[in-house]
């Protein structure tokens, strides 16, 4: 089969298209509905504990929907309808995505992925008294923080928490290798362990688990739906899995008609489009993405769309970073335009702009109005209601701050 020629400004719009960005946002009241069918789209929600400015998977809701009730996703996850699994990093789905996950809780317990952290590797097999002694207090206190568990044999201690380290260790290998689950408190959003019977729907349970070729063949399909475009190396990316295991089943793909072989201007890599991917003439978005949005999880891929350089600078030196601790890339139309480093000032009550960033060739004045517009709405759905501050940084900042209302 030919390849399809593609210019790059097709793939930008096929790629945000993939990811939502095509569709304007609604109107009126935001609801589970709204989640599911963005949900549907990108099949998952990386979860970060950094909370300077909001939750990751709050951001990445807010990027494609606006304003909503920042309960929303805690509280589908507290109620079953999702759940949390090692996917692109520790990932909130859908609940029906579960079993495509179980061949990787089997796998997990051969000791043989090696996909699985060093630290806990065979820790069942290692240690399987201190994983044990865990696992017990999970079946009789359950659901339960790791910070309650305890790793001392006895189940009788009056102080649970000492040697905190060993006891999260265990409960990490149990809730990788599936004898445990999770639910993330809706108050605090804090991840819970439990038994599975106990976090999960009975008919999930009870749903038979594909193979392990039918449940990858499935999350390179998804991942496929997600990228819209993308290389081998993107599509195996999405859902951590290994690019040799990946690129047979593109081949399968191609033969059966879902995947389309494209080649796309600049690019060496060959490149695969979904069949059933919109191809927009135009993007109309504005959003602020959050650091761990799907669109710049890979790197190249962002560089090679957008031309857009983006490093995630949290455990860079102060002295070092280059824009700043938290900084979100703005989407404007099909273009990333700027970048601003942004934290909640919540005990101000007010939106900290600590940096403001142009990407070069940009109109300025337009990408002011346009991010200000963008800000102030952040602001009030983060309850920020003393306004917006922008400090002297970045070339984008005088500008900005004539903007902010």
């Amino acid at each position: 089969m030919a390849p399809i020629q593609l210019s790059i400004e097709q793939a930008r719009r096929i790629a945000l298209a993939a990811q939502g960005f095509a569709t304007p946002r609604p109107t009126g009241r935001v609801d589970r509905r709204h989640v599911r069918s963005i949900l549907n789209r990108i099949g998952l929600l990386q979860i970060d504990s950094v909370n300077v400015l909001a939750r990751s998977e709050e951001l990445v809701v807010f990027s494609r929907l606006g304003p909503h009730d920042r309960s929303l996703v805690r509280k589908m996850d507290a109620d079953g309808e999702l759940f949390e699994y090692w996917a692109h990093e520790a990932s909130l789905m859908p609940i029906a995505m579960e079993p495509l996950f179980r061949y990787q809780k089997d796998r997990a317990l051969l000791g043989d992925d090696p996909s699985v952290w060093s630290g806990l590797r065979n820790l069942h097999l290692e240690r399987p008294d201190l994983v044990e002694n865990v696992f017990k207090q999970i079946l009789e206190h359950g659901p339960i923080p790791a910070s309650a568990l305890s790793s001392e044999s006895e189940s009788n201690r009056e102080h649970w928490g000492w040697n905190w380290n060993e006891a999260k260790l265990a409960v990490e290998n149990l809730f990788w290798t599936g004898r445990v689950g999770s639910r993330r408190r809706s108050s605090t959003f804090a991840r819970e362990y439990d038994l599975p019977e106990r976090c999960f729907p009975a008919e999930i349970l009870a749903t038979p688990p594909p193979t392990q070729a039918e449940a990858l063949r499935e999350l390179v399909r998804r991942s496929a739906s997600a990228h819209g475009i993308g290389t081998a190396k993107c599509l195996a990316d999405y859902f951590r899995l290994a690019p040799a295991v990946v690129r047979p089943i593109l081949d399968r793909l191609v033969e059966e008609g879902e995947l389309l072989p494209a080649n796309i201007e600049g690019w060496t890599d060959r490149a695969y489009l979904c069949a059933s991917a919109r191809k927009p003439r135009t993007i109309a978005a504005r959003a602020l993405l959050s650091p761990f949005d799907p669109v710049i999880w890979q790197r190249t891929r962002a560089e090679q769309l957008f031309g857009f350089r983006y490093r995630i600078e949290i455990y860079v030196p102060k002295a070092k970073r280059q824009f700043g601790y938290y900084v979100l890339p703005f989407l404007l139309g099909d273009a990333l335009v700027a970048r601003v480093d942004l934290k909640s000032d919540r005990q101000r009550g007010v939106l900290l702009v600590q940096a403001a960033w142009a990407e070069e060739g940009v109109d300025t004045a337009l990408v002011a109005r346009e991010l200000a517009a963008e800000l102030a709405s952040m602001a009030e759905w983060l309850g920020l209601t003393q306004g917006i501050e922008v400090r002297e940084t970045g070339d984008l900042h005088a500008q900005l701050s004539s903007a902010i209302p």
